[in-house]
């Protein structure tokens, strides 16, 4: 309500009225006091309270007016901070994406850019990348239609893919194509856009927006959180990046959260699928953190991460439009963890070298057929026939078609196959060779859960479902997130026995110090004979935003 309004709605005896200094009057007013036998008239004797109800008024109309002025400052402070680029540089096709994006999936990609210069200086020299430098992370985030799901797909920065022919919008220069390069080398092709085209191109989606990050944006907003909790099995010392951490949960910020997400050498096999790993890890925990503090409708500490995000993020034209960003973020504030998931590209080795990846292309063509058509990954896979294979040891790993039926098929086996007539004698005799195949595998559970006795409990279900060798192990201390270890030649008995126990298949990880299986009982497993928390994701690798995880020294794979 403005001022004028007020005036307006005046009760006319008031117009001549003189007020008391007050918020939002001037000062050095005189007060005429008003006759005492003015009071007893029944339509004056109002006066008064009528006066102190436009008072209220006019003054929440100034507050009213004074909030919106502040948060336009604001906002107009937070647009200042952001650099804004073109969307797409695809030569071929510069179409953007559909305006309507009220009703279909929205798709955002994530960029981390290695450059080294201005702030990010002290982590390199300049000549260490090009001048654009090179995306070391690429995240493609969808949130779906309905705004109750969001999907991030990872791709490793060695992907090898066909990169467009991109005209860089500020030069004028033009890039040619390529029929086969690194997928993180598209961003010195013009910029973000050409990685955005290059994406286009082999998922044939139509990414709608862009944000890019640098190194500074990790150590700022990880500083602005408080630090993000993470957790590794084993001590880790990585001196090429830096990163140093105890066995256990340790809380990061800063360098060693950039050290974290960078780290080549420090985690699994040493390669990007390892470091996207913790990438997700990383991404899910502070995913947590936001949630469970209530960062979303807390507006001063909503907009200091928002200053230290746009002080460091470079966006494509149409979102560097803060109202836009801010109404993202309101729409996903209420969601729920399980159904946010973090997956990598099905990826296999490049044939022309083994140092870099490509696309594997029957699982990546689903997995994007799945985006394009809106889908939940975190949805219980429809199941199918019987099937045996994933359950002998040193087995092959079943094929996406199947794996969610060999995964039912081999974690509810009965004790005593009984006849029926819709069975027949094959599959009497998979059911046999099932429950052979288990009762081969050394399996030891350790209670790392604070709760007493979970070893045992777990212990006596798998002896029933006929893990007979299963048994207990000593253990101290606590983990926060339940892990299925496995030596060489039981990767497949160990996901069929984590379907058992409900733990999702990225709990599921080798290591060289184990021969048979070992299940690790977490702290988010102290009740029940069935995890309930965090979707399978069949098989797919990734997390989901509810699952915690814990990494893997080097070397332990």
């Amino acid at each position: 309500m403005s001022r004028r309004h007020v005036a307006d709605d005046e009760h006319p005896a008031d117009r001549h009225a003189d007020h008391p200094t007050g918020p939002g009057l001037s000062r050095g007013t005189v007060r005429h006091p008003v006759p005492k036998h003015l009071g007893r008239g029944r339509h004056i004797g109002r006066e008064p309270r009528h006066r102190a109800l436009k008072l209220t008024a006019a003054v929440l109309a100034l507050v009213l007016v004074a909030g919106v002025a502040f948060a336009g400052i604001q906002v107009l402070r937070l647009q200042g901070n952001l650099l804004s680029r073109p969307l797409n540089l695809d030569a071929e096709s510069s179409a953007g994406p559909d305006e309507d994006l009220d009703h279909r999936p929205m798709q955002i990609l994530v960029l981390g850019t290695d450059t080294r210069t201005g702030e990010d200086a002290r982590f390199g020299s300049p000549s260490d990348s090009s001048t654009a430098g090179n995306s070391d992370v690429m995240m493609l985030m969808q949130v779906s239609a309905d705004r109750k799901r969001v999907t991030v797909v990872s791709f490793p920065r060695d992907l090898m893919v066909a990169i467009p022919r991109c005209k860089d919008p500020g030069t004028g220069k033009e890039y040619p194509a390529t029929a086969m390069g690194q997928l993180n080398s598209a961003l010195a092709s013009g910029g973000p856009g050409c990685t955005v085209a290059a994406i286009n191109r082999f998922t044939g989606l139509n990414i709608d927006h862009f944000m890019m990050a640098d190194f500074n944006a990790v150590t700022e907003l990880s500083r602005t959180l408080g630090g993000v909790e993470v957790c590794v099995n084993q001590a880790i010392d990585d001196p090429d990046s830096g990163l140093k951490l105890p066995a256990g949960v340790s809380t990061i910020e800063g360098d060693q959260a950039l050290s974290f997400l960078r780290t080549r050498h420090g985690f699994g096999n040493g390669g990007d699928e390892g470091r996207i790993r913790a990438q997700q890890s990383f991404l899910a925990s502070m995913v947590r953190k936001v949630k469970a503090e209530g960062t979303l409708t807390d507006i001063p500490r909503l907009y200091s991460i928002a200053e230290t995000i746009t002080k460091n993020l470079t966006v494509d034209d149409q979102l560097a439009q803060i109202p836009s960003l801010i109404n993202l973020a309101t729409k996903l504030q209420n969601i729920d963890l399980a159904r946010v998931a973090f997956v990598t590209a099905p990826v296999e080795e490049y044939p022309q070298d083994p140092n870099r990846l490509k696309l594997k292309k029957s699982a990546a063509d689903a997995l994007f057929a799945r985006l394009r058509a809106d889908e939940d990954l975190t949805a219980p896979a429809t199941t199918a026939g019987p099937t045996a294979s994933a359950s002998r040891p040193g087995g092959s790993t079943s094929s996406p078609a199947t794996a969610s039926a060999t995964a039912t098929a081999t974690a509810k086996p009965r004790a005593t196959p009984t006849a029926t007539p819709t069975s027949t004698p094959t599959a009497t005799a998979d059911a046999q060779e099932v429950l052979a195949a288990r009762a081969a595998v050394p399996v030891s559970v350790r209670n790392l859960s604070g709760a007493a006795k979970r070893d045992a409990a777990i212990a006596r279900v798998l002896v029933k479902a006929g893990y007979t060798q299963a048994g207990v192990d000593s253990a101290s201390g606590k983990r926060p997130g339940t892990q299925v270890f496995y030596g060489a030649g039981y990767q497949d008995q160990a996901r069929a026995l984590a379907t058992v126990l409900g733990i999702g298949r990225v709990q599921v990880v080798p290591s060289a110090e184990i021969a048979g299986v070992r299940v690790d009982i977490g702290t988010d497993f102290t009740t029940g004979t069935k995890m309930t928390s965090g979707a399978d994701l069949g098989e797919l690798n990734g997390q989901t935003a509810d699952q915690v995880t814990c990494q893997s020294a080097y070397g332990n794979f």
